[in-house]
């Protein structure tokens, strides 16, 4: 494969900033270039430097900056189409949007056109990594890794299991559910980029026999990711501490069947009270803030310097389909706004740490994503900070480089994101074409009579 020479303005990071002011934690090139040889980073720095690299394609992107790829730490790639259902909050949420939509991914034919369609989408935004839910069907997590693959992104997602408190074509059994993970696992952990997770959708939708059967898959694949809820919604919280009394709290349940680790992401975790999240510290376990499904679906404000006064870890995402937004820069908008009206600061360079390495290390994938560190796969997003005219005006009128990140972030979406490349593969040409109206995305009763 040649080499390729990405020049423009180059923005990595090698740690947490830990003011505004903090320059120790990023690595910033005015004019820069990135080279990239067979999918990973050969180095990054000037492009004076660089620019003598022999038959090395030069792709000049100048003015516009290059970043790591985006990462997103919890979606639901069976929700894309049910984004922005109006007007419940979780528990009816669920009931009345999700649960009937996810009943389609019963068809082999449907969970691949949408596995398309989400890879496709995150990729237009600028996400070239992330964690998903697929559903109860063996048939979505297939769809799900097969178009990850065919894109070569690194995607890590589970089948949820799910034997209670959901409509009889959406449960498995403890055994089923324990046999198709042992058998997703089998097939796609560790094949390419795929990375697999065990994926018990919350309390409130396992019994406790499927609970134990997750502590086995976990203590037999202690390789693989664990994903579940926490604490979205104070009516799940007492639906789910109801159903485990002995438990001391909804925390507490997770722990006593040993999900709780240093590969475990919970989403949401907004109403924990101090020794939960003194217990996800010690565990090492990551509170993965959702803040524009939090939002969306009324169900509390996440408190980021709660977490980092206790030492646990955290993560953020989108969510979608609670989550509003497939785009990273429009999640870190409305989690600044969030942290902002609790009192707390979230600088433009604290966000970008937190969707690229930040994310990483909470994946503990720094060593392959998230920084254009020597050795690092290629996986990198091109910003345009004057995409849209509005943007351009303000611009006018920056003169430093965070002001230019809070702009992106504040009034940014998948319009400035200009290129995307996986493992050195541009990839966002085309994806804006329309598309033509698939016959496979079809109604469940249509579904059903074919």
């Amino acid at each position: 494969m040649s080499k390729l020479l990405l020049r423009g303005r180059v923005l990595t990071f090698v740690d947490e900033p830990k003011s505004i002011d903090d320059q120790s934690a990023y690595s910033y090139f005015e004019d820069g270039a990135v080279l990239v040889e067979n999918g990973k980073v050969v180095e990054a720095g000037e492009y004076a430097a660089l620019s003598g690299i022999p038959q090395a394609e030069v792709v000049d992107h100048r003015p516009h900056l290059i970043l790591p790829g985006f990462i997103d730490t919890h979606l639901h790639f069976p929700q894309t189409q049910a984004i922005a259902s109006y007007g419940a909050q979780l528990m009816e949420w669920l009931n009345t949007y999700i649960f009937v939509e996810e009943q389609k991914f019963s068809s082999s034919a449907h969970a691949d056109f949408i596995a398309g369609r989400f890879m496709d989408e995150l990729l237009r935004n600028g996400t070239t990594s992330a964690v998903a839910y697929c559903a109860v069907h063996r048939t979505s997590v297939d769809a799900y890794f097969a178009a990850a693959e065919k894109r070569n992104m690194l995607m890590i997602g589970g089948k949820v299991m799910m034997d209670r408190n959901a409509p009889d074509a959406l449960r498995d059994t403890p055994q089923s559910g324990y046999d198709d993970t042992k058998a997703l696992i089998a097939k796609w952990h560790g094949r390419g980029r795929a990375h697999y997770a065990i994926s018990p959708r919350f309390a409130i939708t396992s019994t406790p026999e499927q609970m134990e059967l997750s502590r086995a898959l976990v203590s037999e694949h202690p390789e693989c990711y664990v994903q579940t809820h926490l604490s979205e919604n104070k009516d799940e919280i007492a639906f789910a501490t109801s159903l485990y009394p002995s438990a001391k709290d909804y925390t507490d349940i997770y722990a006593g069947y040993g999900l709780l680790g240093s590969r475990t992401l919970l989403g949401h975790c907004i109403f924990l009270s101090d020794r939960e999240i003194s217990a996800l510290a010690e565990t090492g376990s990551v509170a993965v803030f959702c803040p524009t499904s939090n939002l969306f679906l009324g169900s509390g404000l996440f408190d980021r310097d709660r977490f980092n006064r206790l030492g646990a870890r955290t993560a953020v995402a989108t969510d979608v389909g609670g989550g509003t937004s497939f785009s990273m820069l429009e999640t870190m908008s409305e989690a600044y706004k969030v942290l902002h009206v609790q009192g707390q600061r979230l600088s433009p360079f604290a966000s970008y740490y937190m969707m690229t390495l930040g994310n990483a290390r909470a994946l503990g994938l720094e060593d392959r994503i998230g920084s254009l560190h020597a050795g690092a796969d290629a996986d990198i997003t091109i910003l345009d900070s004057r995409a849209k005219p509005a943007m351009e005006l303000r611009m006018r009128t920056a003169t430093t480089l965070a002001e230019e990140l809070f702009i992106l972030q504040t009034m940014g979406d998948d319009r400035s994101v200009a290129e995307v490349y996986v493992a050195g593969k541009p990839m966002k040409r085309g994806l804006d074409r329309p598309q033509a109206e698939s016959p496979r995305s079809r109604s469940i009763a249509e579904l059903q009579t074919a």
